[in-house]
């Protein structure tokens, strides 16, 4: 019996599919049912490692499991190209920005084709094309037209040596992210999109998507933020401000806590709190210290709370007690109006505050059960309850509370019930060379004016340099100075690029047809989208699919497209994570140049090029910078791509983390030459054995069953945990007659195909089945035959899973324990962590667990 061997495997059945040009799509439908599934697209920083892998090779899992059920599959690939990093690398190591990106995209492809990925290749594209961003200038102009394009002054994070406009993300303790210069707070007119417009039907949208994670879902409609509350005047005692003789306006979502108000509080950079600054050094100083400070509402949220008095006092609006203002740093200028009165008894902020400046404190809702004395101390009570302590509110539910004030205040003609929303306009303006170009003229007399839509695309020029800082399209000598389109006086060109979310934005409606002359071919976007699976991380579960969601609907109302909704499945996984090595030094070393041993019962890490000791540290995300990655080329060095396939896909539920262990992939490879030895030794001419046989196609149907709900649910661990036991069922079963064991072969090369393609390739050949296994229709059970009598158990280790098993209905309880200790990944765990199984305890049909130490 010959061993498989993947290095020629694998590239051979590679090479079929590309002289059948097997993944191109269909331009014309061709009347099947369409499936599109779409990986959010990579950015290309240079190579891939198997932490990418996992989430190209779900879908293709995807891609391959619908193709074999009869669907018109979409997949695609293409490249998020445009951004800071390739600008950093032009200044570190003095490349072009698009020489630096394309050598990364041409490395990249080659690394992603060694995965045997069923892309289409033939639709790629790189948002940094300008036959890509050609066209989203022009649908920019449309919606420009449409006014849902505009310039404002806004205030915005500045880097001074970078000469940049930094997201809050990029600001560390008040410094820029990379230049390490204290950030400035400047006011610059910059683009935005009206995705405010949009709100409502953003946040009633999130009903409609069912697959959907809930935890995604509950994420946008928390960013949008949407509230109903009360935005009324308090008047000033004594005499008012200069400019605020009306009194200040604040917004509250708890109208009902009235009573309970300790003090006023405004943002740092409030208009009276600016006012206040330039007449006393101190209130300046105090708001510059609230600007160093973080600048994202969750930075703001963990900081210390800290303020300062400004001597002001407002009359509250019942019972006309003076209360104090204050000047906070947990207050954002940017929601409702800038002002809030505080009820610490009823907000842990507010309380935090009150704390800290010994502020009164007055519970006015008691929870059910409570008396007059009910108190609060170290946490403020957010939960349901009656009012107390209010007057004309004594005994009222918080609801109908809310309603009384309201109601109380608009008859009083000092203020009105309002709906706000966290979210504001999309700022999408960016100092920066490596990005699209925004496609306006500046002109003196006419204003900003569209360049026409013969002109485009305005294309980069590429004689810039990075030997100075700040936008090199600010200095260009001649691609900044144009002709008006309207009046033909010397003009200037907008010289800020696009936020790289705008080009993200709308990809996968390019991709249905990326050769159309226009943006989006509208009738292949009505054909595939919207996108069936969307299959991503979890870290993009706000800004990149809130913005795609908006463009689709900008671009729906532009007449552009039709589907609203873009994705309508929506999948996020877990990261690959993996051991870190660090030299005495604390130089980060490659998991390949380190070895392993246990020594005196514990881990011990030598590196192989020196032989010095290494410090075993934590397990993290794969990183280049931490070099703790493992690239494709090297699984395929060692074990086949298909084995790192299979390890990615089995070793957890796809939406948790894995680590990435040697001892998981070599149990990965060992299941390959199990299942090519089945195939390479069968006889298409044994005899029949009815009850053998019987007995082999009840399992055969049982797997077919459990692997399809096992990848239609995203339970790929468990379908490959079925495929582990239909292996050993075919081996249990080697004495079957020739048909029933063709019958169980012939399913199982298509039923591992979406999950290890080019293994399944050679054992359809081997079975001398005709054409390729991909084209080959999915198995169906007999439900008969399929009737279940197994049961998935779960292994634990230390109280958590760590592997399940497939075993019969009251199994004998050491068949389990032998089937447990041999599961692959309970394997490569105790391995991993230098594990021993010192018992193991089977609760019949439930559960294994197992003591190791």
């Amino acid at each position: 019996m010959a061993r498989y061997d993947p290095k020629t495997a694998e590239p051979r059945q590679q090479d079929r599919w590309h002289a059948a040009d097997a993944f191109t799509t269909p331009v014309t439908p061709t009347g099947k049912p369409k499936y599109y599934v779409l990986e959010m697209f990579p950015y290309p920083s240079g190579n891939i490692h198997m932490g990418h892998a996992r989430n190209y090779v779900m879908g293709d899992v995807v891609a391959r499991f619908k193709r074999a059920r009869g669907f018109d599959v979409l997949h695609p690939m293409g490249w998020d190209a445009f951004g800071m990093p390739a600008e950093n690398a032009a200044m570190e190591r003095g490349v072009h920005p698009g020489e630096w990106t394309w050598s990364n995209i041409a490395t990249m492809r080659d690394q992603l084709k060694l995965l045997g990925l069923s892309l289409d290749w033939s639709r790629e594209f790189a948002t940094c094309d300008p036959t890509y961003y050609g066209k989203q200038q022009a649908w920019f102009l449309e919606l420009l037209k449409r006014g849902l394009v505009y310039r404002k002054d806004s205030v915005v994070n500045w880097d001074p040596v970078d000469n940049t406009v930094l997201a809050n993300e990029q600001v560390i303790d008040g410094r820029g992210w990379r230049s390490g210069a204290v950030v400035e707070k400047r006011k610059l007119n910059q683009w935005f999109l009206r995705i405010t417009d949009y709100a409502d039907d953003l946040i009633d949208g999130l009903k409609t998507l069912d697959r959907w994670p809930d935890k995604v879902r509950t994420m946008q409609e928390n960013w949008i933020g949407r509230s109903s509350g009360l935005q009324m005047t308090w008047a000033f005692s004594g005499t008012p401000p200069k400019g605020f003789e009306g009194g200040i306006e604040i917004y509250t979502t708890r109208p009902d806590t009235l009573f309970g108000a300790s003090f006023l509080g405004l943002a740092p950079d409030h208009p009276l709190s600016k006012q206040l600054a330039e007449a006393d050094p101190a209130v300046a100083e105090f708001v510059a210290e609230c600007r160093r400070g973080g600048t994202s509402e969750a930075e703001i949220e963990q900081a210390e709370k800290i303020g300062r008095d400004t001597g002001l006092k407002v009359r509250h609006p019942f019972t006309g007690e003076d209360i104090p203002v204050w000047i906070a740093n947990f207050i954002l200028s940017e929601y409702g109006t800038g002002a809030i009165f505080a009820c610490p008894a009823h907000d842990q902020r507010d309380l935090e505050f009150a704390r800290r400046y010994d502020l009164p404190v007055l519970p006015v809702v008691r929870p059910e059960g409570a008396g007059d004395d009910f108190d609060v101390e170290g946490e403020a009570y957010t939960g349901p309850g009656t009012l107390f302590n209010s007057d004309f509110l004594n005994g009222k539910a918080i609801a109908d509370a809310k309603a009384e004030v309201i109601a109380q205040v608009e008859a009083a003609g000092s203020g009105e019930g309002k709906t706000l929303y966290r979210l504001r306009d999309w700022g999408v303006s960016r100092q920066r060379y490596w990005g699209c170009p925004i496609p306006v003229i500046h002109c003196a007399s006419c204003g900003a004016v569209p360049v026409p839509v013969d002109q485009l695309p305005v294309v980069l020029p590429e004689d810039v340099t990075f030997d100075k800082p700040g936008n090199p399209l600010d200095r260009h000598p001649t691609w900044k100075h144009v002709r008006c389109p309207s009046c033909d006086a010397e003009a200037v060109r907008e010289t800020d690029t696009l936020d790289t979310f705008v080009d993200s934005s709308w990809y996968f409606a390019r991709f249905t047809d990326p050769k159309a002359n226009a943006p989006i071919n509208t009738a292949a976007a009505d054909h595939w989208l919207p996108v069936d699976q969307y299959i991503g991380g979890v870290e993009h579960a706000v800004l990149h699919l809130l913005y795609a969601r908006f463009i689709s609907r900008a671009l729906s109302d532009a007449g552009m497209m039709s589907v609203r909704e873009p994705f309508a499945g929506l999948f996020t996984q877990g990261m690959v994570v993996h051991e870190t090595y660090r030299t005495g030094a604390g130089a980060w070393v490659e998991p390949t140049d380190v070895r392993l041993e246990t020594v005196d019962g514990k881990r011990v890490a030598t590196r192989l090029s020196t032989g010095e000791p290494l410090t075993i540290g934590d397990i993290e995300k794969m990183s280049k910078s931490k070099k703790n990655v493992v690239a494709p080329q090297e699984i395929l060095d060692s074990h086949g791509v298909d084995a790192g396939r299979l390890f990615v896909l089995s070793d957890s539920p796809p939406e948790r983390d894995m680590q990435w262990t040697t001892g998981g992939l070599e149990g990965a490879s060992r299941f390959v030459q199990r299942v090519w030895a089945e195939f390479d030794g069968f006889d298409a001419g044994a005899p029949d054995q009815p009850e053998i046989d019987l007995a082999l196609r009840r399992e055969t149907h049982k797997a077919i069953k459990a692997v399809t709900e096992g990848v239609e649910g995203f339970r790929f661990n468990s379908a490959i945990a079925k495929l582990y036991g239909f292996l050993s069922t075919l081996r249990a079963h080697a004495s079957a007659g020739g048909a029933a064991r063709r019958e169980a072969l012939s399913a199982f090369a298509r039923l591992i195909a979406p999950f290890t393609p080019h293994l399944a390739e050679e054992c359809w050949a081997a079975l001398g089945e005709d054409g390729m296994v991909l084209d080959a229709p999915w198995p169906q059970w007999e439900p008969a035959l399929a009737a279940d009598d197994e049961l998935t158990l779960p292994v634990q280790i230390g109280g958590k899973r760590r592997g399940e098993i497939v075993m019969p209905r009251g199994a004998d309880p050491k068949a389990v324990e032998a089937e447990a200790l041999a599961n692959p990944a309970v394997r490569a765990y105790l391995e991993a962590n230098g594990l021993s199984v010192r018992k193991v305890i089977v609760v019949p049909d439930r559960i294994v667990n197992l003591v190791a130490g």
